[in-house]
């Protein structure tokens, strides 16, 4: 049996391996997942419509919570005092991502999710910045094909 006295730690994953790239998935899924429910036809008055439109919700709160989950722990975590000092904003851009994250989850309108990927690339761009990585911004690769910014990596 291990006699372990205490243990602590200061973060919730290894230092150094944060990215708001689980964030911006889940975004540009939110993003998606709002416009595929406005294609859902529930004047058909169908089970399967209802169905669909179920389950196309419960996944878009469930990712929806992930933004709000990533970028916590990134704000809570990764900033401190020098980053902090550099883009003072960061506080009130995190909340309101976490404003806009609960609006996606409370309402299905398309607009929320634009505002959510707008909001996300700000914060992905700051965190960037505070690494002295340069950042460009070019269209999500599948639907909804929406602007994301992304780091310029080297040998990529």
């Amino acid at each position: 049996m291990l006699d372990i006295q205490s243990v602590s730690a200061h973060c919730d994953i290894p230092c150094k391996i944060y990215d708001p790239a689980v964030a911006q998935v889940a975004a540009l899924s939110v993003a998606r997942l709002l416009d595929l429910i406005q294609e859902v036809n529930l004047n058909s008055g169908s089970l399967a419509a209802n169905a669909q439109l179920s389950r196309l919700v419960a996944e878009k709160e469930a990712e929806a919570r992930i933004v709000k989950e990533e970028v916590m722990i990134i704000w809570g975590d990764y900033f401190k005092e020098p980053q902090i000092e550099k883009f003072p904003e960061i506080h009130e851009l995190v909340h309101s991502l976490m404003q806009i994250a609960s609006k996606c989850k409370q309402s299905v309108d398309p607009e929320n999710g634009n505002e959510l990927i707008k909001q996300l690339n700000r914060f992905t761009e700051i965190f960037w910045a505070t690494k002295d990585v340069a950042t460009h911004l070019v269209v999500a690769p599948y639907p909804p094909a929406l602007p994301i910014i992304k780091p310029v990596l080297e040998n990529a």
